[in-house]
């Protein structure tokens, strides 16, 4: 059979839909994308809509409406994984569609039984051939869930774009930022910025900002515990440091993942509270869930045991080599099970509505990872469900969450122009045992947990204190159901509450009792002498992109210090707190850091 032109592939197009019946149900971003979609004659067609927005929902309904009008006679869906073939399948099933998710490349044609078939981009890669002489047997719909994964590999890419170039219509969708490597996605157009790069062009965008102004998407409230980590080097030597504070990056990966050791006092804290917050949700959401993302099989079973130590029941576990996975995932989805456990597996597609409460327990961290993450947790049954996610106090997913709200493209670079992909096609690999090679070897000795603060809407909330302290429970007893404002406004008040105590007991300090003779006092702690003044209750937080700019206005005036001086930054850093008062960057405030912005200018201006 001949391949269909391209200009001419798509046909003409008629307004009236012929299954008007699927339209009346759909949310109001769904319609305005399908009416767009059928605007005017196209062949392919990017649909960027945020993790739980319902993007499943509305490609069906385009099938159905493009398979009514006989324009195309069958349906491929393309995913990441095994377990969204099946998850894909029983969807279509509402539509009246019976595709077959345990189709295999060696069963040549489809069953008859069957309107389409779902496969995953590694099994098209595969058998290339296969699929294109599949395509262009009928004339094919194809829907690319989570397109970016077309890009993982040139020989991916080009196995897709040959499978499915006769396809007389193709749908691509994705929820995530783009990659950022040179990788180009099939079916994608690109348009040249001034700086020469090519940028996806999308055809409908449907960003989490607007989702959550629709309640489509639940507020996600992010909680940032850090603590002090201890560990030993592969020359013997023990480093002790904050978590979060400013370190090379190499001494970064190193605190991170001592806090993520299950030996170690931070994972334990950090569960322990994460359970009292799903405990606290589960009161407005009876059957809302947990899930802990871990970074291999070893550490996931080793939190599995911790979380039974604090239940009193063993979580679900899902590790990568298990072939009864999509069964267990299935399995959770339905039950009123309060934990699961997974390596990296079910950070993308897998659709658990009841998910609340995360934790980032893993060392990895893209971009695309991070977000494919959190969208496990965003998917809204009703209005006013929250979402809480539990992360370590690591400066890049502290950004991270600050710019949950920031829509992206893919941009394509010249080769090695992409500090990310390497980091990507790590993020991607397998992991089913510790990364012990990936960095020179060391040995977590100890790491304790302090709750650090909330970020939400770009703002930030709380203050430093110890975990199960009264201040932490405050933020981890909010209310399960509550709009984004209402969010918005509790923090602020439970703020205000907590900086006025703490002013009031600086104000007012206890006694202490009498120093034996000759007994010196001990000095206070750098930052402590000076208490943090109250803002008002109306007056709203400092953004996130103001608080960003002046932390990096900081960190370049101290990194020109320290060259100028030869002192390490650490060294700088203390000196300003013991100079200007107040915490370690992480839990300073605007004016703190505008403080030592104009202390460290005063150096430079002196010396």
């Amino acid at each position: 059979m001949s391949t269909p032109d391209p200009e001419a592939a798509a046909g003409e197009c008629e307004h009236q839909p012929v299954r008007d019946d699927l339209i009346f149900d759909l949310r109001g971003w769904q319609k305005d994308a399908y009416h767009e979609y059928f605007k005017r004659p196209r062949r392919d067609f990017l649909l960027v809509a945020t993790p739980g927005a319902g993007k499943t929902r509305y490609a069906l309904t385009i099938a159905a409406e493009l398979l009514a009008r006989r324009e195309v006679a069958m349906l491929t869906v393309v995913t990441p994984t095994e377990h969204l073939k099946y998850q894909w399948a029983q969807a279509a099933a509402d539509f009246g569609m019976s595709i077959d998710p345990a189709y295999r490349n060696a069963q040549g044609r489809a069953g008859a039984d069957f309107a389409g078939v779902a496969v995953t981009y590694a099994q098209v890669a595969a058998h290339p051939a296969l699929h294109r002489q599949r395509t262009e047997n009928r004339r094919t719909l194809v829907i690319f869930d989570e397109i970016h994964h077309a890009g993982d590999a040139l020989s991916w890419g080009d196995a897709i774009r040959e499978a499915f170039y006769p396809a007389r219509r193709r749908l691509a969708l994705t929820g995530t930022p783009f990659r950022s490597d040179a990788n180009p996605i099939p079916f994608v157009t690109y348009a040249q910025d001034p700086d020469g790069a090519l940028r996806s062009a999308s055809d409908y965008v449907y960003g989490y900002g607007p989702a959550l102004e629709d309640g489509v998407v639940r507020p996600v409230i992010f909680l940032a515990y850090s603590g002090e980590m201890r560990w030993r080097t592969r020359a013997g030597d023990e480093i002790a440091a904050t978590l979060g504070t400013p370190m090379t990056r190499e001494q970064t990966a190193q605190a991170w993942r001592t806090a993520l050791d299950p030996a170690g006092e931070w994972v334990s804290r950090v569960l322990e509270a994460a359970d009292k917050r799903l405990t606290e949700v589960r009161r407005d959401m009876p059957d809302a869930a947990g899930m802990v993302i871990a970074s291999d099989h070893d550490d996931a079973r080793s939190y599995a045991a911790l979380l039974r130590g604090v239940t009193g029941k063993r979580p679900v576990v899902v590790l990568s080599d298990d072939k009864t996975a999509s069964k267990k995932i299935s399995a959770f989805a339905d039950s009123e099970d309060r934990w699961l456990v997974a390596v990296r597996m079910v950070s993308e597609g897998v659709d658990i509505p009841r998910l609340a409460v995360g934790v980032y327990a893993t060392s990895v961290s893209t971009t695309l990872f991070f977000a494919q993450a959190v969208g496990r947790f965003v998917r809204a049954r009703r209005r006013g469900e929250t979402a809480s996610v539990f992360l370590p106090s690591v400066p890049v997913l502290l950004t991270y969450a600050a710019e949950l709200e920031a829509e992206r493209d893919h941009i394509l670079r010249p080769p090695g122009a992409s500090p990310e992909e390497e980091e990507l096609a790590e993020a991607q690999r397998q992991r089913d045992t510790p990364d012990a090679q990936d960095e020179p070897a060391f040995q977590p000795l100890n790491a304790s947990a302090h709750f650090d603060r909330v970020l939400y809407d770009g703002g930030e909330f709380g203050t430093a204190t110890a975990a199960g302290s009264p201040e932490e429970e405050d933020f981890l007893g909010l209310p399960g159901l509550l709009d984004p404002d209402q969010v918005r406004t509790l923090l602020r008040h439970r703020q205000h509450s907590q900086l006025t105590a703490r002013t009031a007991s600086a104000a007012h300090p206890a006694p202490s009792p009498p120093s034996a003779p000759g007994t010196a006092r001990a000095a206070p702690a750098p930052g402590t002498a000076r208490a943090t003044p109250t803002p008002d209750a109306t007056t709203p937080p400092v953004t996130r992109q103001a608080l960003a700019a002046l932390r990096k206005e900081l960190n370049s005036l101290v990194t020109a210090w320290s060259h100028r001086t030869g002192q390490p930054h650490a060294v700088i850093h203390a000196d300003l707190r013991r100079t200007c008062g107040g915490p370690q960057i992480p839990q300073a405030t605007a004016d703190q850091i505008r403080a030592r912005i104009a202390a460290i200018r005063r150096w430079a201006l002196s010396g």
